[in-house]
């Protein structure tokens, strides 16, 4: 469900958490830039909630708003029965009305991750549609696209730093569903305007995404 946290001095902190990974991502020193150029800004970060990103966005001005539409998606309450006996099904627009639902506020920034590799196939595109809609023209996203699927790939909750890095920890047991040659990556974002590739050492692609 979607959280909203607003410009404060909230002096609540993550230290002590264990399992953080530092990983370079030239994506999110891009899209730092242009945070520090921007005041008062919207950003949605699609993902598992971390206080230190709520700190650190915050701090610069910001306000932020969380939703983990990949932990709902694994929840059994958005399938509905198929036809004729079929496996159940998604019910998307129950499921885009129960966490993707901003009662009309637009964003400046989305941050995306790496949520479409753990989607099931029957929300990507229309989650993708729906953050289409509510970012602002000229708007930006970050997103992440595995690959490869091996078993030291994990779900992750990303932390955000005031550098070029941001760390990775451990938030879950759910399985990547999906890897995305580019190809499938610009057809997927077809509706948006621009999209820069940036090259990683690992087995992660990263896409700043313009509206």
């Amino acid at each position: 469900m979607l959280s909203r946290f607003g410009s404060s001095d909230s002096s609540s902190s993550s230290k002590g958490e264990s399992g953080r990974v530092p990983r370079h991502s030239s994506g999110w020193s891009e899209l730092l830039k242009h945070l520090r150029s921007q005041d008062s800004l919207r950003i949605l970060d699609i993902g598992p909630t971390s206080s230190t990103n709520i700190n650190y966005i915050t701090g610069l001005g910001h306000s932020i708003y969380m939703a983990n539409v990949v932990e709902e998606a694994s929840k059994p309450e958005w399938r509905v029965p198929g036809e004729s006996g079929e496996e159940p099904v998604f019910d998307v627009d129950r499921f885009l009305e129960g966490n993707l639902n901003f009662s009309g506020r637009m964003f400046d920034v989305v941050i995306f991750w790496d949520t479409a590799d753990y989607l099931p196939e029957p929300l990507v595109a229309p989650v993708l549609s729906r953050i289409h809609k509510v970012l602002q023209p000229g708007g930006l996203m970050l997103a992440f696209f595995h690959q490869t699927s091996t078993p030291d790939v994990h779900f992750c909750r990303y932390h955000l730093t005031d550098t070029d890095v941001v760390e990775m920890q451990r938030a879950g047991n759910y399985p990547v569903v999906n890897i995305y040659n580019n190809r499938k990556i610009e057809n997927m974002l077809s509706e948006y305007s621009n999209y820069r590739f940036f090259l990683a050492k690992d087995s992660l692609r990263e896409v700043i995404i313009t509206r």
